[in-house]
């Protein structure tokens, strides 16, 4: 099936195919559009939508309807992907699944309300405090934004942690024909759970194997077992023991660092026999795809290298994909976050085409850029 919608309202549709049945927000711009797609599509299939007092309280509510079993999401942007970290921490904490969508904009603060940007690169791995798992997915093209919304219900529910599905403003806003695929042509996954009459000393919270996420019940199954924000230990209870803090919090870890090549998502376009390689990611990407096609037919060897999962990074296929003599050119819309990464990733310095002036990098300006070291 094929319709005409903005970013936002994929993602609407994604969720609801995905099987999410609850979402809390709270109105802010570039987001908006997808709340009210969401509090007209979920009554519809049996789902509930809140619009709550602000973003703390949408995060917390979204965290209460997953721990009953119930496939949920948020949306904001901005100042609102501040505020939600505290409780984003909760959920790494407690290792409760949930999306949080991050339509960005420019900031800091107010900052930039109706124009792009891509300056929360850097927050969704580090936005909440202390050593935590995230998994932040980035699409660029309208059939991979109603993919990886899926595939972000997914994650989450797979590896029991929050997931950050990062759009910008044009992705959000701009209205685009969506291939939309068939049931059939995406995997559903919902959360593992423990069978049922296991009493209280058989069945130990967060316990599990290095790697794997724990087997939580979810609430009103019948189970005694605690939830809690304060460092535990592997029955659910507050501890300062530091080998048993020490152990729950490498394993919260392992789970994604354990499975990252199975997280890992990334496109490549004409890599191979680049000279110069582009990276990038959302709308950026989109503008590279087409300065590439303009490099190729002046018979300039330009390739891209898009990640598709930002965190974890995918700091080994870049390096298996990219060689030592190749120029890179990270192009964002914002001051250098992701070159930091590649940076790291590649063990060398690489040049930035960076835009913080809420206009988004065109293609032309990437190719102009590659020109320049000709």
């Amino acid at each position: 099936m094929r319709k005409v919608m903005p970013g936002n309202e994929t993602i609407a549709h994604a969720a609801i195919a995905a099987g999410c049945r609850f979402f809390a927000g709270y109105p802010i711009t570039p987001s908006s559009e997808l709340a009210a797609a969401m509090s007209y599509l979920l009554p519809k299939v049996g789902g509930k939508f809140i619009q709550m007092e602000d973003e703390i309280a949408s995060m917390a509510a979204a965290i209460g309807a997953s721990i009953t079993g119930e496939k949920s999401m948020t949306a904001t942007s901005g100042p609102g992907f501040s505020l939600k970290q505290e409780h984003i921490g909760l959920a790494c904490m407690m290792e409760v699944p949930v999306v949080i969508v991050n339509v960005m904009r420019g900031g800091p603060s107010t900052g930039l309300p109706t124009h792009p940007a891509q300056g929360d690169i850097m927050q969704a791995r580090w936005g909440t405090h202390g050593d935590h798992p995230i998994i932040a997915v980035a699409p660029s093209l309208p059939r991979e934004i109603y993919l990886e919304t899926i595939r972000a219900f997914n994650l989450a529910e797979q590896y029991r942690n929050p997931v950050i599905l990062l759009l910008d403003e044009i992705l959000g806003h701009t209205y685009e024909v969506v291939d939309i695929p068939e049931p059939g042509e995406y995997d559903i996954i919902n959360r593992k759970l423990p069978p049922k009459g296991l009493n209280r000393l058989d069945f130990y919270t967060y316990q599990r194997d290095e790697g794997d996420p724990p087997l939580l019940p979810n609430f009103f199954m019948g189970y005694n077992f605690h939830f809690e924000s304060l460092a535990h230990d592997e029955m659910g209870f507050p501890t300062t023991d530091p080998e048993k803090v020490d152990r729950i919090t490498r394993l919260r870890e392992a789970k994604i660092e354990k499975n990252k090549e199975k997280i890992w998502k990334n496109h490549l376009l004409m890599v191979e026999d680049a000279d110069t390689v582009i990276i990038a990611i959302g709308s950026v990407a989109r503008s590279a795809i087409a300065a590439v096609e303009m490099a190729r037919k002046e018979g300039i060897k330009l390739g891209l290298f898009r990640p598709i999962t930002v965190w974890p990074f995918p700091d080994e296929p870049l390096r298996e994909a990219i060689t030592e003599k190749q120029r890179v050119i990270v192009a964002e819309m914002n001051l250098g976050q992701l070159k930091g990464e590649v940076e790291k990733a590649l063990r060398r310095e690489v040049e930035g085409l960076n835009k913080v002036n809420g206009v988004p990098i065109s293609p032309k300006e990437i190719l102009e850029k590659v020109k320049e070291g000709k």
